[in-house]
């Protein structure tokens, strides 16, 4: 007796609910996009204030060089351990988790360094950190 062979179906792809929900998205998206033109559009006076501190990044660490002279350098200018003092408790009075990075020439006598590490205590700066190059590394 012969055995009736069927025809297969050849699979399929429903994209019906994908289509739904690219729509519900593009949808999603216009209406989000119109509130915040709304959101743009009120005229507001914003107060001011006198002094303003960052809300998101704290600002960048202090890099404070100190040559074989034992002249120091921050920023591009030369300053006597006075002005570093003054600069430094600026700097941890506007961000009280400032950070400093010493670069000290690896010939430099010990007291120099020393003297700047002392003038981090001064000003209350407790993130610093003493910059050194693995060996066999290029200067930069």
């Amino acid at each position: 007796m012969p055995l009736k062979v069927r025809e297969h179906e050849e699979p399929t792809l429903n994209l019906t609910p994908m289509i739904d929900v690219v729509f519900l998205l593009i949808i999603f998206f216009m209406v989000g996009a119109r509130f915040t033109e709304l959101e743009r559009e009120f005229d507001i006076n914003l107060p001011t204030v006198s002094e303003a501190r960052p809300l998101t990044n704290p600002p960048d660490r202090i890099e404070v060089n100190v040559f074989r002279n034992g002249r120091i350098k921050v920023a591009g200018q030369f300053l006597t351990i006075d002005e570093l003092n003054v600069r430094l408790q600026q700097a941890q009075q506007r961000y009280a988790d400032q950070a400093v990075m010493i670069r000290a020439d690896g010939n430099n006598a010990y007291q120099q360094v020393i003297d700047v590490l002392s003038v981090c205590e001064q000003a209350q700066i407790k993130h610093f950190t003493l910059a050194a190059r693995v060996e066999g590394e290029e200067p930069q």
